[in-house]
């Protein structure tokens, strides 16, 4: 059987053993309600309560600020609309980018359509927005803004502790919203520190399991639930708390062992796969060299992206050509940036995870190699 070799990282990760073995504990052992009166639900709360702990600790915040979601999408959709709808009174305009997820990009347009004034602030030519078109952005009917800590296609990290100090300054009623998706576990983050008052991430892109997410939302502040109904997270997401997940979420993070580390380890096989690809002489690189590590974005000009995939599947090597929630329409963050067609329609993103080798890099280069060899001869 061909060895695979695997840097989609940011579409999902393996789960790890630990998020295994607390979801199968949880699912054979302490399987009852949260919200049940007796000693089986209690048992299962414990394993909740364990979990928001060990994420508040992660987060350097109080444990009564973590929320449990069923995604990072439902975390940043309950974020947007929550805000923007508890603070219209004050003012309707908000403001986010143009280079967010779609599970941000989407809840503007709606709140877009309902009226909303909405501002998308685009990159500059690295991928990162400009503190100085985010200060003539905020002014004091904005109340809210949102803008990601990471970007999911290029690793470009995003000045949201600026954004929180122009909120500050103008005075403006405004919530900072922060997707935190492509940076929790990668970087330390602290919530407070960084001035997010709502904060989500997802427990599938560091090695846990699929269909959980928190929030983080800031003691004192108040937002609108999605979901309604029995009242659990403190009436903020009704239905009852999915124990084996959240469970192994927490077995995700502590997992995740030294992030500092990690860090370290990991921009070193960064530069090495950019130095690596770029000796090929036929690719470009579109992430900048201050980009979170994790995320490497590339072009091989002249070759599109779905087929240059598909070959390297072949061999056993799994990249992307964007975001998982695009489906091979194209990258519209590198069209943002101001990329040229060709760089945009033959973009790989490459995403690591701390499994990943200097090995797994150089099986990458001779498959791109190959790849295109085999592409130029079909077109003889």
């Amino acid at each position: 059987m061909k060895s695979v070799v695997y840097l989609d990282n940011s579409a999902t990760t393996r789960p790890c053993e630990a998020a295994i073995n607390n979801i199968t504990f949880a699912l054979s052992q302490e399987w009852g309600n949260p919200s049940s009166l007796h000693d089986m639900g209690f048992k299962a709360q414990m394993l909740v309560d364990n979990t928001r702990k060990t994420v508040a600790s992660t987060l350097k915040c109080r444990e009564d600020e973590v929320y449990f979601v069923g995604s990072g999408t439902e975390g940043n959709n309950t974020a947007i609309f929550g805000a923007a709808y508890s603070r219209q009174k004050r003012g309707k305009k908000i403001i986010t980018t143009s280079i967010e997820h779609p599970s941000v990009l989407e809840p503007f347009k709606k709140l877009e359509s309902e009226g909303f004034e909405v501002v998308y602030l685009k990159p500059q030519e690295d991928g990162v927005i400009s503190v100085e078109d985010l200060k003539n952005a905020i002014d004091k009917n904005t109340v809210l803004v949102s803008m990601m800590l990471v970007n999911n296609e290029t690793g470009a990290i995003q000045p949201v502790k600026a954004a929180a100090k122009i909120i500050k300054e103008v005075g403006a009623p405004a919530l900072l919203h922060c997707d935190g998706v492509q940076a929790f576990g990668k970087i330390p983050i602290n919530v407070a520190e960084l001035g997010a008052d709502l904060f989500t991430a997802s427990a599938h892109k560091i090695h846990g399991p699929k269909g959980i997410g928190l929030l983080y939302i800031k003691k004192g502040v108040t937002i609108k639930p999605l979901v309604v109904g029995g009242g659990q997270e403190k009436n903020m997401r009704s239905g009852t708390e999915s124990v084996p997940l959240i469970y192994g979420l927490k077995g995700a993070i502590e997992s995740l062992g030294n992030i500092n580390e990690k860090l370290k380890a990991q921009t070193e096989l960064w530069f090495y796969a950019k130095q690596t690809l770029l000796d090929t002489g036929i690719i470009t690189i579109n992430s900048a060299d201050n980009a979170l590590p994790y995320i490497l974005n590339v072009s091989v000009e002249g070759y599109r992206s779905e087929t240059l995939l598909h070959f390297l599947e072949a061999e056993g090597v799994y990249v992307s050509s964007g975001s998982a929630c695009a489906k091979g329409e194209g990258s519209y963050v590198l069209r943002e940036m101001g990329l040229a067609r060709n760089r945009v329609d033959s973009a790989l993103r490459i995403s690591f995870c701390h499994d990943n080798t200097k090995e797994d890099i150089d099986t990458l280069k001779e498959a791109i190699i190959s790849a295109t060899q085999k592409l130029r001869r079909s077109t003889k």
